[in-house]
């Protein structure tokens, strides 16, 4: 019944905000669900909240989710994708069409979340009911922030769109400032929010508490001297406290089954922390059209939109599953792969497009012969933007933390979650390279991967580059895939293409700017300029 009631709330918010924000300083087209007469009730401030979960992140999933985390990352091949592979090549430039989409979407996220914080400050209800829609609010506008960071370093910090509006000439605040104030949304949302979502699909304190575990790691690594080899102990300590306080405290579980996670029906299931919430049939812009991209086949979608067929897995993650590894076949399809879920009245779908390629399966999930909550351009499927597997991890790195290996039970118990579920005999040491390992076949096309290699360059930055280097994306290597053994092979038969990309150095961990916002505003790449903040610090979130 929670989902359901969600759904109605989110349909609901669709249509008050339909007409949206198409850049980070339009906020006027808002205006029926921001105006002084609409915050009256606490039905209005959930309705205000519920527009959060997918329209003003719509831009961000459409193509740059996974363009960036898995393009960049190098989990996927899109030679005729001009929306992966500027990021694959390391080739985008300001104009290159998602990055300027992700900017605008993010931005999207902080100004609308910041009409609703002012809102509901500004409405009718006593403090103790505001506060926890504010959390929620807040919550958004720190993982947006979180992006910002990671990707752009130095950006605008704003927490009052109608200013920004007046003067949009302002300067950027150093990436430092900008972590900082994602960490105290975020904590001002681990306070605040309630202890049990209100819906299936909206978050809880302990969703905010995941995110800050997940903050805290990626801070423990910042610093001046991005060689200096070593992390800072006590965000090591308060990102290990934070995955703690979920693992033991909430209600989120870890599901038996790894391919389960991506079924329509298991949407909002136990192991979700927070996923963008996807109407199923709604309109252009609140639905997830991951399909339409990474589809391989039109007998898949039974329509014209699935443009996936040379959207493939780079060799180089495949090379690194294991043959039992059962996270291969839910995430790419291999020559011989059957999908009970894909083409159901024919008794199931067999993939037989080619066996020198892997296309991709992850959040593709039929035709609306299969599912009725399938449309064109609409799989259904929330996106996820965290699980708990990602928490056991983040636990079991802050234990590591410094160390070259460790025999910790508890780090060791809870990464072995993980590697079990996926069909793999447990281990009894542990260190980085194995959980950079598990992270990125775990999390492979969750649009993960390059802020894990952004938050290593953050303290071992050259081990990085060399890394990337000896990946040889200049290089197309010819592979075949080995069914009776599970695994690829590269096809001596054939010679390897070689292929033009960008330099690999210091500069790839920074995106450009968006040419149109640098032009609009030039302080964009002025010197930053320190952030004022305007509450104190919560120093009291696990002392409780």
């Amino acid at each position: 019944m929670k989902t359901n009631k969600f759904i109605c709330s989110l349909l609901l918010a669709a249509s008050i905000g339909a007409a949206g924000c198409s850049d980070f300083l339009d906020v006027e087209n808002n205006s029926t669900i921001t105006g002084e007469n609409f915050y009256q009730s606490e039905d209005d401030f959930m309705a205000a909240t519920t527009a959060l979960y997918n329209k003003v992140w719509f831009d961000f999933n459409d193509k740059f989710y996974y363009a960036l985390g898995d393009g960049r990352g190098f989990n996927l091949y899109a030679p005729y994708s001009d929306y992966i592979y500027p990021f694959t090549d390391l080739t985008e430039t300001g104009l290159t069409g998602p990055l300027v989409s992700a900017w605008q979407s993010l931005y999207n996220v902080v100004q609308q979340s910041n009409k609703v914080i002012k809102g509901i400050k500004g409405g009718v209800g006593d403090d103790d009911v505001k506060q926890p829609y504010i959390a929620e609010a807040r919550f958004m506008r720190g993982v947006a922030y979180y992006y910002l960071a990671m990707l752009w370093g130095n950006v605008i910090i704003n927490e009052d769109s109608d200013i920004l509006v007046q003067n949009p000439i302002v300067n950027t605040s150093p990436r430092s400032d900008v972590f900082e104030f994602a960490i105290r949304d975020m904590e001002y949302a681990a306070k605040y929010l309630p202890e049990t979502a209100a819906a299936a699909g909206r978050v809880d304190r302990y969703s905010a508490f995941a995110f800050l575990s997940r903050f805290y790691l990626t801070v423990a690594g910042y610093s001046d001297n991005p060689n200096s080899g070593v992390r800072n102990e006590e965000y090591l300590e308060l990102a290990k406290k934070a995955a703690k306080k979920v693992i033991d405290d909430s209600d989120f579980e870890f599901l038996d089954n790894y391919e389960d996670l991506f079924k329509i029906e298991n949407n909002n299931n136990a192991e979700t922390i927070f996923a963008l919430q996807w109407i199923p049939n709604g309109d252009y812009g609140v639905t997830n059209t991951m399909q339409a991209y990474f589809a391989c086949g039109s007998e898949i979608t039974n329509d014209d939109a699935s443009w996936g067929y040379w959207t493939r897995a780079q060799p180089n993650v495949v090379f690194e599953y294991q043959p039992e590894d059962v996270r291969r076949k839910s995430t790419w399809m291999a020559y011989g792969d059957h999908y009970d879920e894909i083409q159901k009245a024919s008794g199931g779908y067999t993939y037989d497009k080619t066996t020198d390629a892997l296309n991709v399966k992850k959040y593709v999930c039929g035709s609306t012969k299969d599912n009725s909550n399938i449309s064109r351009m609409n799989c259904p499927i929330n996106t996820y933007m965290m699980r708990l597997a990602e928490v056991y991890l983040i636990y079991a790195e802050a234990i590591l933390g410094n160390n070259e290996v460790t025999s910790d039970e508890e780090a060791l118990k809870y990464f072995n979650k993980v590697h079990e579920r996926a069909g793999l005999e447990p281990i009894t040491t542990l260190n980085y390279e194995q959980i950079r390992l598990e992270r990125r076949l775990e999390l492979c096309l969750e649009g993960q991967y390059w802020y894990d290699l952004v938050r290593r360059s953050f303290y071992k930055q050259q081990e990085v580059i060399d890394y990337i280097t000896n990946q040889k994306r200049n290089e197309i290597v010819p592979v075949l895939w080995n069914e009776e053994e599970q695994v690829l092979e590269v096809d001596d038969s054939k010679d390897i293409t070689e292929r033009s990309i960008g330099a690999i150095d210091a500069s790839i961990f920074l995106l450009p700017y968006p040419e149109s916002e640098a032009v609009q505003n030039p302080l964009l790449k002025a010197e930053p300029v320190s952030y004022k903040f305007n509450e104190e610090k919560i120093t009291d979130l696990f002392t409780e």
